[in-house]
C-alpha cells in the first residue's frame, strides 16, 4: 500500500506526468527536460527527485550533466499501462515539438564534433580494412543465435548499439567519456532504439550484475586498456553461462606513433595473448577471424563462457 501511495502521489502533478511521457520516448538530461517543459532546472530537479523517490525514474550523473531515465520496468510498466488505458498521455503536441528540437540539438552537436575530428578518424581507418567489412564480419560471428541482453563496452559513438540493438532484447552501452555518450545519444535518438540505454562507467567496473548479459562486445577499445586481461575478466563476469564475448582489435603491429598520437597503450594483440586472458576469465575460444587489407590487420576473437558446450574454433 505504501508503494502505491508513493507512486500516485508522485504522479499527482501535470509536470511529472509530462516528464514520464517524455522519458518514454528517450532518456533526457535535467537541462533538456527543463527546455521541453519550459521550466527552470531547479524546479525540474525537484519533480525528478519526487519521481525517483517513488521508483519511477533513475538519475545518472555524467560529468556536470544529470541524465534521467524511467525506473525499474517492473515498477513502471503497470503505471504506463494504466495511463494508456485511461488516455492520460500528457505529451502534448508542444512537448513533442520541443522534444524534436532537443533531438536536433543533439544531432547538430554530434555533426560538429565529427566534422572537427573527422581527419583523426579517417587517418586511423585508412590503415586497415574498411569498417563496413569489419562490421559485416562481426555480424557473421554473432548470427548463429539471438543477441539477447547486450552490453557494448566502450561504446564510443554508439555504433555497435546501432548495429545490434534491433536483434537484442536490451542493449546497454557504457563509456567513461561523457562527451562520447552525448554523441551516442544523438545517434541512438535518431534511430529510435527504445530498447537501448547508455551509462557512464569504467570497463573495469561494469554497471551490471553477475551473469546479467548474453553478449558483450569490445570493439576497438582493448588497445587503449592498461590492463586488457582485467577488462576481459570483467566482461566475462557479467556474462551468463554460455554467454558470448566478441572482441574486435588489431593484430600485433609496429606503428609506434599511435602510442603518442592516439593514446594506444597496446600495439595489437596475438591470438596467444587473447586466449590466455580468455582462459583466465573462464571463457572458451569459439572463433577467430583475420581481416587483412591494410597496414593494420584487424582480428575478431569470439569466446563463450563456461556452461555451454565447447564449439570448434573456426579461423578465417
Amino acid at each position: 500500500m505504501a508503494a502505491a501511495l508513493d507512486i500516485f502521489q508522485a504522479l499527482a502533478d501535470p509536470s511529472r506526468l509530462r516528464i514520464v511521457a517524455l522519458l518514454r520516448a528517450m532518456e533526457l538530461s535535467v537541462g533538456e527536460l527543463a527546455q521541453v517543459l519550459g521550466q527552470s532546472q531547479p524546479r525540474v530537479s525537484r519533480h525528478v527527485k519526487i519521481l525517483a523517490d517513488a521508483g519511477l525514474t533513475e538519475r545518472r550523473k555524467e560529468g556536470s550533466w544529470v541524465f534521467v531515465a524511467l525506473g525499474d520496468p517492473a515498477r513502471v510498466a503497470p503505471v504506463l499501462a494504466a495511463l494508456d488505458a485511461w488516455g492520460e498521455e500528457r505529451e502534448t503536441a508542444a512537448d513533442a515539438a520541443r522534444l524534436a528540437a532537443v533531438r536536433a540539438d543533439r544531432a547538430a552537436a554530434a555533426a560538429g564534433w565529427f566534422e572537427t575530428h573527422a581527419g583523426e578518424w579517417d587517418a586511423i581507418r585508412s590503415l586497415h580494412i574498411a569498417e563496413d567489412q569489419v562490421e559485416a564480419a562481426m555480424i557473421r560471428a554473432l548470427e548463429d543465435q539471438p543477441i539477447g541482453r547486450l552490453i557494448d563496452i566502450g561504446t564510443g559513438t554508439g555504433r555497435m548499439i546501432e548495429l545490434f540493438a534491433a536483434r537484442a532484447t536490451h542493449a546497454l552501452g557504457i563509456d567513461r567519456s561523457s562527451e562520447m555518450l552525448r554523441l551516442a545519444r544523438a545517434k541512438i535518438g535518431q534511430q529510435g532504439l527504445a530498447n537501448a540505454e547508455l551509462r557512464q562507467a569504467d570497463l573495469y567496473a561494469l554497471p551490471m550484475a553477475d551473469g546479467a548479459a548474453d553478449v558483450a562486445i569490445i570493439h576497438h577499445v582493448l588497445h587503449f586498456a592498461q590492463q586488457p586481461g582485467a577488462a576481459i575478466a570483467e566482461a566475462a563476469r557479467v556474462l551468463g553461462p554460455g554467454g558470448r564475448l566478441l572482441i574486435a582489435d588489431f593484430a600485433p603491429h609496429d606503428r609506434e606513433e599511435l602510442r603518442a598520437k592516439d593514446a594506444h597503450t597496446r600495439l595489437g594483440f596475438s591470438d596467444a595473448q587473447i586466449e590466455t586472458w580468455f582462459a583466465s576469465a573462464g571463457l572458451r575460444p569459439a572463433r577467430v577471424d583475420t581481416l587483412e587489407g591494410g597496414e593494420l590487420t584487424v582480428k575478431l576473437w569470439l569466446a563463450r563462457k563456461h556452461g555451454a558446450p565447447l564449439r570448434e574454433v573456426k579461423a578465417a
